[in-house]
């Protein structure tokens, strides 16, 4: 396999609800559709070399890296980071750090993933907060949701970063050219909002380089009001677990009306293939999972009840993140003011001394 055009994938096979055995199908799925793609299978070895026997897939695109150790949903992300230096999560960020992996995925902890993307892989020089980056359905396409949990307290000044960052993701991953960019808010007028709210509200007016539209409405969301809706993570996670419940309950609602008497069968079989496309539309995890934005390498996070379909985009979303050079993007921008800034204080200060 050529490794220049190969993108290796580290891919914590130990985290989330259904480990291993839906993280492997997501990597043989993979590695079988796509040669291009390695996958470095990380957690218990002897587990994960069992559970590979029973699979048919190309041996050279999966590989198996010790991990003796398992963060569980539970743990202090810190403190698991901190003492369980062999755990999957860990060694798969290190991967990244070390260069020996284009991107990390994993379904596990999200706190242990917060914290070891900001403390093993580290922020891009200028980056203040690094947000959960999460693709959401909607009636024209998708939108990019972020912050989706990552931050739950956040300062203006990050969320105006988080719309810079979003844009250029929406723009390069997506395609979405001048993403129009909101403020989640309950209403649409300036005024309105909370305390954080108002004070962002101008800032990214001000912005020159994203395409500001104000602010977006909850209900506005799924009608692809915006491109890249702008929120601290309290907010954004709470609108993501709400898209995801909204989506299982309006399923259950239509399979038991569909199913309720004869008629309802019969015509269930007429309008069965429009149902399937109209599912598809709102299946968020054919574009992936979440990544974390502004780390100087790629922190993928999956949900925690991530099943092997997910996994796979989220391998093929790394690929995209490679082959459209998006950290450097958004590195090369941040750093490049964060040294202009730097530049611009140190020649106030020579003025202030002379």
């Amino acid at each position: 396999m050529d490794n220049t055009a190969c993108t290796c994938v580290a891919l914590d096979a130990m985290g989330g609800d259904y480990a291993p055995d839906e993280a492997i199908q997501g990597a043989v799925d993979a590695v079988s559709e796509r040669k291009n793609i390695k996958v470095l299978l990380v957690g218990r070895e002897a587990i994960l070399a069992g559970k590979l026997k029973a699979y048919t897939y190309p041996k050279e695109q999966i590989e198996i890296v010790p991990a003796s150790e398992v963060i569980e949903t539970a743990e202090h992300p810190v403190k698991a980071i901190v003492n369980k230096k062999d755990s999957s999560i860990v060694v798969g960020m290190k991967l990244v750090r070390d260069g020996k992996a284009d991107g990390f995925i994993s379904a596990g902890n999200s706190g242990a993933v917060l914290v070891g993307g900001q403390t093993i892989v580290g922020r891009v020089k200028g980056v203040e907060r690094s947000p959960f980056a999460a693709i959401i359905p909607t009636k024209n396409g998708v939108s990019l949701l972020l912050d989706a949990g990552a931050n739950v307290d956040a300062r203006a000044s990050h969320l105006v970063q988080f719309a810079r960052m979003g844009s250029i993701y929406m723009e390069e991953a997506i395609g979405v050219k001048n993403p129009k960019v909101g403020i989640v808010n309950v209403g649409a007028e300036e005024e309105k909002g909370n305390a954080l709210v108002k004070e962002t509200f101008p800032l990214l007016k001000a912005c020159t380089d994203i395409n500001f539209v104000g602010s977006c409405e909850a209900r506005d969301i799924p009608m692809g009001a915006c491109d890249v809706v702008v929120c601290e993570g309290f907010t954004g996670n709470c609108l993501v677990k709400m898209y995801e419940g909204a989506g299982i309950m309006l399923r259950s609602v239509a399979k038991e009306c569909l199913l309720s008497s004869t008629r309802s069968k019969l015509g269930a079989l007429l309008i069965k293939p429009a149902i399937r496309t109209a599912a598809k539309k709102f299946d968020a995890s054919a574009y992936g999972s979440a990544p974390m934005l502004g780390l100087k390498g790629l922190v993928v996070k999956a949900h925690g009840n991530a099943k092997a379909k997910q996994f796979k985009f989220s391998i093929f979303q790394v690929e995209t993140f490679k082959k459209q050079d998006l950290g450097n993007k958004i590195g090369k921008k941040f750093e490049a003011e964060a040294e202009a800034k730097k530049e611009t204080l140190a020649a106030r200060r020579a003025a202030k001394n002379n």
